[in-house]
């Protein structure tokens, strides 16, 4: 589903991505693990296309998208759940979902309101108030609703649980299960251990613009040294 080759990212002069190579199969969720500042949200940007690699390539679908305008991407059917959840807080959660909605003919496969209140029944009771007056856990809900809303076929989750509570980040785990169950892929960045652990089928270390490990998550929940080092665990 997803394939980055070497990749090596830039703001301005500051070497961020240092040769970043790995992959998504379909249907997997693969977690991106690291300390702040390690380069996780920039490999998300860097395939989304808001900054884009100065060296190195990116398929999705065993297309190239390294040099694809962002919007162009996204209608390829990828969806971006993103750090900080930017939803819309003028709009109501109804309108929110909307703006990001997008015919698929999946039939019974298909996002649409019905079958995001399904996963998100708060959603629906608070489908009329807005953005700004939901609590943060409902709002990281709206942006992985949203997401769902243009029919991807990956998605890229970046920090869903982060100041989440403890109950809430349990519902968002089993959530993610569920779409990985549909068949969906997920690439999931995250600094939260034990959860990542818990939903991803593969889990990959960075350590200063690299990767540095990659396991299994079982395999990387046992690296005491790994866990220390680069994790602060």
């Amino acid at each position: 589903m997803l394939k980055i080759d070497d990749i090596h990212t830039y703001y301005g002069e500051s070497y961020v991505l240092q040769g970043i190579s790995l992959e998504v199969g379909e249907g997997s969720v693969v977690a991106i693990l690291g300390r702040n500042g390690m380069g996780k949200t920039t490999l998300i940007r860097s395939i989304v296309g808001f900054t884009p690699p100065r060296r190195g390539r990116i398929f999705f679908k065993s297309i190239d998208i390294t040099r694809i305008p962002s919007y162009k991407i996204v209608r390829m059917n990828m969806g971006l759940v993103p750090q900080g959840r930017r939803i819309f807080p003028s709009l109501s959660v109804l309108e929110n979902l909307r703006v990001g909605a997008r015919e698929q003919n999946k039939g019974a496969n298909s996002w649409n309101e019905e079958r995001i209140y399904e996963i998100f029944p708060v959603l629906q009771t608070r489908r009329y108030h807005k953005g700004d007056q939901l609590s943060g856990g409902e709002q990281q809900m709206l942006a992985i609703a949203r997401a769902l809303m243009t029919n991807p076929e990956l998605l890229l989750m970046d920090e869903p649980v982060e100041g989440l509570a403890p109950l809430l980040i349990k519902a968002i785990g089993e959530t993610i299960l569920q779409l990985k169950e549909s068949g969906l892929s997920i690439l999931l960045v995250e600094q939260n251990l034990p959860f990542a652990i818990a939903i991803s089928d593969y889990t990959h270390v960075l350590g200063k613009g690299e990767i540095v490990y990659s396991s299994t998550p079982d395999e990387l929940w046992q690296n005491e040294e790994v866990k220390t080092q680069y994790l602060g665990i």
